[in-house]
């Protein structure tokens, strides 16, 4: 059973009973708001792992409560999932730009928006496992999971071996790597040359630009990731 807090926006009773009653079945903590100001105030108190959000809304509409969330630092990565009665194509890419993860036209079915609300929650727990995983050493940042490595904000155009080679010397700044144990832990190949080694930094050494001083040559031992 779920155990996540989702909280529904919406000025139609019908349609807040309605959610509400599918997703406590779920085992979904269920918050409800009937304003875009009392929807702004529950999302900045209680965080909620998920929102659903009326656009049609008397004072403040959801896209304006959209915005709002998005604009403030603890309510931002919250997942959004608009319902909307208007089919305005519009209205829909702006909630999008915005920063909404997905729509659904009322009116909709229960079995459908329960679908959507887990397909979002899933993604929001990946991201968060993604983010996890990257490592960070000053002006770098290397993603495991998605073989990237941006510098100073710019992707960088990295061969799988190179992104291998920046990511082994980024788990441990500082640390000297010898050619041999580059070898071992980069390609796996005992019968390549400590000279391809060299061949490989030259390579990554140019693609960082003025950051390439930061893979330092230490004499007869080898390579380490310094001052980024």
């Amino acid at each position: 059973m779920a155990n996540e807090t989702i909280l529904v926006v919406d000025d139609e009773q019908s349609i807040l009973e309605l959610v509400q009653y599918n997703l406590s079945r779920q085992g979904y903590r269920v918050l409800v708001a009937e304003t875009g100001e009392g929807a702004i105030q529950i999302a900045c108190n209680e965080k909620p792992n998920l929102i659903i959000l009326d656009l049609m809304l008397p004072g403040i509409d959801g896209l304006d409560v959209c915005r709002c969330l998005k604009a403030e630092k603890k309510t931002k990565d919250i997942p959004i999932l608009m319902l909307t009665a208007r089919g305005d194509e519009e209205d829909v890419a702006l909630g999008m730009e915005m920063g909404a993860d997905d729509y659904i036209l009322k009116p909709f079915s229960p079995k459908v928006l329960l679908a959507r609300i887990r397909s979002a929650l899933r993604r929001k727990e990946d991201t968060a496992e993604e983010y996890a995983t990257m490592i960070r050493v000053g002006s770098l940042v290397v993603n495991p999971k998605r073989y990237e490595a941006f510098l100073g904000g710019e992707l960088l155009d990295l061969t799988l071996a190179e992104f291998k080679l920046l990511q082994l010397m980024a788990y441990q700044p500082g640390k000297v790597f010898t050619r041999e144990t580059i070898l071992s832990e980069v390609s796996g190949n005992g019968d390549a040359s400590p000279r391809s080694v060299d061949v490989q930094i030259a390579g990554l050494r140019q693609k960082m630009g003025p950051y390439s001083h930061s893979i330092e040559t230490v004499r007869n031992t080898g390579y380490r990731l310094v001052n980024l």
